[in-house]
């Protein structure tokens, strides 16, 4: 039998310790906060200044915009940046530079203009202004339609019958002469540098700040806006935009032309106007070197 001494000495033996927990492992990184983007905006016939942010495309955009001023966003017909002038050269397309002013441009008056010769050239008609957006044709709304799909409209109205055109113009102030202050929070005509980032809006997706157009891309992009209206009829800055964007992925006519299919497809470009476009965007890139 075990003696007393040995199950006492048993009963002071010191206990093993236990194996040390493991580890904790390392917190996963947190992700990259995206930088908060507040842009300045007003109407241009004249508001308060407004800021706004949170926006992804040009819809949020307008919705922004309308929240900002309580309006409705259908009231907004088109945004122009850093001149609150109807000045189609500064239409804010697919994208916007981070400290660009954003000039909301809203419904004014209605009016309607009716087409009868063929020969009639619309700008000799007095009721037309640079900036007036066609609302319907023909009783029939083009509401949210792009340029190129009311373009191929008018195209295919009979030339033999009159049409109606309901236009909607902008609303102004006293011809947009003196109604805000040249103060450093208002940069009415001032030129607004921006640095080299924009923030690109994207009809799918989320949008995302990227270097701003190098000189190739705009001149490239210029040459073939020149080629859309003399092939459309129609100026689509941002169609134009991408067709650059989607030759730079490529290294042939051929190439691109499948890329363009891909992309733009329902547009169903010709063999020759997509040779065109590649030549004037190959021109581009030689002339920026």
């Amino acid at each position: 039998m075990e003696g007393a001494a040995a199950r006492e000495a048993r009963g002071t033996e010191t206990p093993r310790a236990s194996a040390p927990p493991p580890a904790p492992s390392e917190p996963p990184a947190a992700p990259r906060a995206r930088p908060r983007l507040v842009f300045r905006t007003q109407l241009a016939h004249g508001s308060p200044t407004g800021k706004i942010e949170g926006f992804t495309n040009v819809r949020e955009l307008y919705a922004k915009i309308a929240e900002a001023f309580g309006i409705a966003p259908t009231e907004i017909l088109f945004c122009t940046l850093n001149s609150h002038k109807v000045d189609m050269q500064k239409l804010l397309g697919g994208q916007i530079g981070l400290e660009d002013f954003i000039f909301a441009h809203v419904r004014g008056e209605t009016k309607e203009v009716e087409r009868i010769k063929e020969g009639s050239i619309i700008n000799r008609i007095e009721a037309v202004c640079v900036g007036d957006s066609i609302e319907a044709i023909n009783d029939h709304s083009i509401v949210g339609c792009r340029h190129y799909e009311v373009a191929k409209m008018l195209r295919e109205l009979p030339k033999s019958q009159p049409f109606t055109l309901r236009l909607v113009q902008p609303k102004r102030a006293f011809d947009m002469i003196g109604q805000r202050s040249r103060s450093s929070k208002c940069p009415v005509e001032a030129k607004v540098t921006s640095g080299r980032e924009t923030l690109r809006l994207r009809s799918g997706g989320a949008a995302t700040v990227e270097e701003a157009p190098s000189e190739f891309e705009e001149e490239a992009s210029r040459k073939v806006d020149d080629l859309l209206e003399s092939y459309m009829g129609i100026r689509d800055p941002e169609l134009a935009s991408t067709m650059v964007e989607t030759s730079k992925k490529t290294a042939s006519a051929q190439e691109f032309a499948r890329c363009l299919d891909s992309v733009l497809g329902e547009f169903a470009f010709p063999d020759e106007f997509v040779v065109e476009v590649w030549a004037a965007i190959g021109e581009a890139r030689e002339a920026c070197g």
